[in-house]
């Protein structure tokens, strides 16, 4: 059964600069979210403290049962745990096609089970025409 993401009052200070205050939010399985707020306001750096790019000062970040707070980033991302920056992307020469394997690959599948979830997938999101 998959499990909630939970961001729990996160801090992240910088020098004398608190960039992140506090801030919680839970994600279920399957939702998609979006953090809103005008530049500056912390989104970047509360998405970097969930997916492990920086560490919090403050709170937890948690995956069901586990605390993934310390874990590093790899870890993180075995456990489904990811974010998509709005910056190309750094498989941008790859294919629609090579760009989801790619994730697939980190999630321990076997190459039939890959296979068959990468054209969940592209049938999913209706990429079959730009695979």
């Amino acid at each position: 059964m998959a499990s909630d993401l939970v961001a729990h009052n996160l801090v992240k200070i910088y020098g004398k600069r608190t960039v992140v205050d506090h801030v919680s939010f839970r994600v279920a399985p399957g939702e998609v979210v979006g953090l809103l707020g005008p530049n500056g306001a912390g989104k970047t750096t509360s998405f970097y403290a969930v997916v492990g790019l920086v560490r919090p000062d403050g709170g937890k970040v948690t995956l069901g049962d586990d605390d993934l707070t310390r874990d590093p980033m790899y870890v993180r991302a075995r456990k489904g745990v990811g974010y998509l920056p709005q910056e190309p992307s750094v498989f941008r020469k790859l294919s629609v096609e090579d760009n989801i394997a790619a994730i697939l690959e980190l999630q321990g599948l076997d190459k039939g089970d890959a296979a068959d979830k990468l054209e969940a997938l592209l049938d999913e999101f209706n990429l079959q025409k730009v695979r």
